[in-house]
């Protein structure tokens, strides 16, 4: 008896020592050597102050920014601690009445394109930090008003920023507010 002890606790140790130290250290150091920027949190600086990180979305309401997609992560959105989705059915009413009236505030649209569905639905997470090109561009014009240059400059801002399809077939084009709005900011500098 006294023998099985003795094993069961080296391996505990064992595996302790490996699971709680070695691999962690490693997946750490790799991280740092091949994706510094990432493994540390993707953080967004302006001015020598971080703002923010490229991963996760914030609230902008100012004229002169482009705003990002709504949130329901927590009670005024955007909140890390409590991200997550509404988890409304398309039946819900609740879903219904909100999308109603974010159409309703959404004032920005140029009506021949109509309103992207970004612009009044949350994301999964509630924090997304992208929006459509679609939504970058509908909301040009009262950014470019509000920066008092012209709609053409920033729209190609808009078309420097964009990002594809990951490996070309993934997911959607894509627009991060954060970098976007941080270049309207070194603009204005200029």
């Amino acid at each position: 008896m006294k023998q099985h002890l003795l094993i069961s606790i080296r391996i505990t140790v064992a595996l302790l020592v490996i699971t709680c130290g070695a691999y962690p250290l490693a997946v750490w150091a790799v991280a740092q050597l091949v994706f510094p920027t990432r493994a540390n949190g993707s953080l967004v600086t302006h001015d020598g102050r971080v703002v923010g990180s490229e991963l996760i979305g914030q609230p902008f309401a100012s004229d002169g920014f482009f705003h990002s997609r709504p949130s329901a992560a927590g009670n005024n959105g955007y909140d890390g601690t409590s991200s997550g989705g509404t988890n409304l059915g398309p039946t819900s009413k609740k879903l219904s009445d909100s999308v109603a009236a974010a159409v309703h505030d959404y004032r920005d649209v140029r009506p021949a394109e109509g309103i992207p569905a970004d612009a009044v639905t949350a994301s999964g997470s509630g924090l997304d930090p992208h929006i459509s090109p679609a939504w970058a561009r509908s909301q040009a014009p009262r950014v470019a008003r509000a920066n008092g240059i012209a709609v053409d400059e920033v729209e190609r801002m808009i078309t420097i920023r964009t990002e594809g399809r990951f490996l070309g077939i993934f997911g959607e084009p894509r627009v991060n507010v954060l970098l976007l709005n941080r270049d309207l900011l070194r603009r204005a500098r200029s």
